[in-house]
């Protein structure tokens, strides 16, 4: 073993040189003098029960220096335990997927996270999945960059953690549904319960604020944005000002209500998508992914299946008065109200009477499953492409609680987090083409569903009544398609009158309704 300076050597061991020479070691077995071995020590390394020291100056050195027998006492060096690195798996998520792309971090090298931190937000071709954290410890490594396909069973980080005991080994990542701001969600830090949106926890990530220290002013102590803001001000010092309430205005009586002005639909020009136009003057492939990639899929099985289709017009004159007295109402409730609650309330009560067309049949065509629940879906134009998300148990719900569910689908939908649950277990499909534009379509069976509705703009055209007078109607097209293997056309032509019946006279609706 190498011997280092002596002043070294006795400051690091509190031996003195008269304490060396003791030890055994000659003047000779040192080999200089005192003052000039002061030498250069770069690295230590440790190789079984011998500790090495690599010297700049390793020739001035005898090899009878390995024979000291004190070494261990001179030159003894603890590790230092960092805890252990543990590569942070992508479980299985369901529904056969295999592959997902990461659409967005939450932590970067270097961060500490705690179970059930959010990790990353990945999106496969059925829903967006926030992935949550089973260690506490530091993130080591990420595997993946943005927009990159990650694996199933396959590492997603890797995290320095020293509570592997503790933690169960069945799976390393746990996966949540995606949520909007809108919606809590609850996650465990350090046995302290925190009610918080995605939101409000990367904001404390990124202010490096634990969010147990900070005091929940919302329903069940939710830790709201302003509870953050007003956390970091109290630590900055600054001032913030009052966060405005909603207020809550009751709506006007009929008698009172200002009219609206007149909407000339027929003057309306199209606005065209302001993209820049860029010439990259090479063509461009690229991997089909996402919910592009479900789209292929089920189109692909929907060939499978020999469409009949039937059209028709529904006059939603009584609908639009209707709508437009209950529109302040809804409004003062938080919800928006379109027409489409009743298209789906009014397939609802139809589906009721016939049953078969809330039904599944299976890839040989051998048994029909009708199903119990009325899980309407409704087609929805993203930037991810195209989703159908659905409205779970509409037999049971009323128009109201439908335009709420309707209302927080187009939320998550438009921000890409729409959960699994959410995309799955449709029954029966309806298609509001009408708001971009055309007036019939030629809807594609959803496998493994029997039946779609496609619906059109609502024009103003004139009609005659029954005194031969002319008036003005609200009309909108319909055009359903069924699987004509297990659907005659005449009773998609009697769903479709009896749909249209409830649509023109809405109080009709009343009398089935539970």
């Amino acid at each position: 073993m190498f011997v280092s300076a002596a002043s070294e050597v006795c400051s690091r061991t509190s031996m003195d040189y008269k304490e060396l020479l003791r030890a055994g070691t000659t003047k000779e077995e040192l080999n200089v003098p005192i003052p000039l071995m002061r030498i250069c020590v770069h690295h230590i390394r440790s190789c079984s029960s011998v500790r090495f020291i690599k010297s700049k100056y390793m020739s001035i050195f005898d090899k009878s220096a390995f024979k000291f027998s004190h070494q261990h006492r001179l030159f003894r060096t603890s590790a230092i335990s960092n805890g252990q690195i543990v590569q942070f798996k992508l479980s299985d998520i369901g529904e056969g997927i295999t592959e997902v792309t990461v659409k967005e971090w939450y932590v970067k090298e270097g961060d500490s996270v705690s179970q059930f931190d959010s990790i990353c937000e990945v999106q496969s071709d059925k829903a967006s999945v926030t992935i949550t954290s089973r260690y506490d410890g530091i993130i080591r490594k990420l595997h993946y960059n943005l927009d990159e396909i990650a694996y199933v069973g396959k590492p997603l980080v890797d995290i320095e953690t020293d509570a592997l005991k503790d933690v169960a080994s069945e799976e390393d990542v746990v996966e949540t549904p995606a949520v909007s701001h809108e919606e809590h969600t609850h996650q465990e830090i350090k046995g302290h319960k925190t009610l918080a949106t995605p939101a409000v926890r990367r904001l404390a990530m990124e202010n490096n604020i634990k969010l147990s220290e900070v005091v929940g002013t919302g329903k069940d102590n939710r830790i709201l944005k302003e509870d953050i803001l007003n956390y970091l001000a109290k630590q900055t010092g600054a001032i913030l000002p009052p966060s405005p309430k909603p207020e809550i205005i009751p709506p006007l009586p009929k008698s009172e209500t200002a009219p609206a002005a007149p909407k000339d639909k027929g003057t309306k020009i199209p606005i065209p998508i302001s993209k820049p136009i860029v010439f990259a003057g090479k063509d461009k492939t690229e991997a089909v992914t996402g919910f592009h990639k479900a789209m292929v899929k089920t189109m692909t099985a929907a060939l499978k299946i020999p469409h009949f289709g039937y059209c028709d017009e529904i006059d939603l004159t009584q609908l639009v008065q209707l709508r437009e007295e209950l529109k302040p109402l809804a409004q003062v409730r938080g919800v928006k109200l379109s027409f489409m609650p009743f298209f789906i309330k009014a397939a609802s009560l139809g589906l009721l009477h016939y049953p078969i067309l809330n039904a599944s049949v299976d890839e040989n065509c051998q048994n029909i499953t009708y199903k119990a629940s009325h899980n309407i879906g409704v087609a929805m134009d993203t930037e991810q492409g195209l989703i159908v998300p659905n409205v779970k148990n509409v037999q049971v719900c009323s128009v109201f609680e439908i335009a709420s569910a309707l209302n927080r689908l187009l939320t998550l939908g438009s921000a890409g987090q729409l959960g699994t649950n959410d995309l799955t277990g449709g029954t029966f499909t309806l298609s509001n083409i009408g708001t971009i534009g055309g007036t019939y379509a030629k809807p594609v069976i959803l496998p493994p569903e029997v039946a779609i509705g496609a619906l059109g703009k609502i024009q103003v055209l004139p009609r005659f009544n029954g005194n031969g007078e002319v008036f003005k109607a609200q009309i909108m097209n319909v055009s359903w398609s069924a699987d004509h293997r297990i659907i005659d056309g005449a009773t998609m032509a009697r769903f479709s009158n009896l749909w249209k019946s409830y649509l023109e006279n809405p109080a009709s609706m009343l009398l089935d309704l539970k």
